[in-house]
């Protein structure tokens, strides 16, 4: 089970063969969760086809996207809340029906793994890329981050999926923008949006992918104490390329 407490991490669900879900944490670091897209834009229903919304009985409450016909990913945290089930094969969660959704059953570690069955892939369904050494990305790349939440600070999250276009910032001058505010960062992070830009993400965006070359490249962590008017201090991502071996190696691939 999740602990009580708020971190930037890593969380896996999978399918299994009786449409449940599994899902697994690794925590990195403790700070502050959050989740919405600010000024982006509507997502068209034939892009980003891997885009999944963990939900609990009231809605939405943090993205995922599906990484193999087996995992979804999407960030531990939102484990804090009781989330019951997710949503994938619609960008507009209004008209989200039975089909598009699959039951969480339980929570588990990595390591601790399950057997499962495989993600049914269609034209509305489909797999984003990973990367490959972590190499992939430089600084001032434009890449992009979506998701369901809300498009202000403390707003309501919203039914169909928004994009944003973020710029890759330099990790040394990341670090040295959180310092100032008295926040150390780890290594294994990705800063983007948030710093001299307006655009970012925002409560309710949580686990969505930072997406880059076509591939999600880190997931959605935290910002500046749920500040989400930009700009302020670099917006920040857990690394996918630190996990690639639990990932891709895990017996559930």
């Amino acid at each position: 089970r999740c602990q009580n407490k708020t971190f930037v991490n890593i969380q896996l669900a999978v399918k299994c063969p009786s449409n449940m879900v599994y899902m697994s944490r690794r925590s990195l670091l403790k700070t502050t969760e959050v989740n919405e897209i600010i000024h982006g834009e509507k997502v068209p229903e034939t892009s980003m086809q891997y885009m999944v919304s963990v939900q609990n009985d009231q809605g939405h409450v943090c993205g995922g996207f599906l990484v193999s016909e087996n995992f979804v990913v999407t960030a531990a945290h939102c484990g804090e809340v009781e989330t019951t089930h997710v949503v994938l094969g619609t960008h507009n969660l209004k008209n989200a029906d039975i089909k598009n959704y699959r039951l969480i059953e339980e929570k588990f570690k990595p390591k601790t793994y399950e057997n499962i069955g495989k993600a049914q892939l269609n034209k509305r369904v489909k797999l984003v890329g990973l990367p490959k050494t972590g190499k992939e990305i430089k600084d001032n790349q434009i890449c992009r981050v979506a998701g369901w939440g809300s498009t202000k600070s403390g707003g309501n999250s919203i039914v169909d999926l928004q994009v944003v276009k973020v710029p890759i910032i330099n990790l040394n001058a990341c670090k040295k923008q959180w310092e100032e505010v008295r926040i150390n960062l780890p290594a294994n992070i990705i800063c983007a949006g948030g710093y001299q830009t307006e655009n970012g993400f925002c409560q309710g965006d949580s686990g969505g992918p930072l997406v880059c070359n076509r591939m999600a490249v880190g997931v959605v962590s935290f910002n500046m104490g749920r500040n989400c008017d930009y700009p302020n201090v670099p917006n920040v991502y857990t690394d996918i390329s630190k996990y690639l071996p639990w990932i891709t190696t895990s017996p559930l691939q």
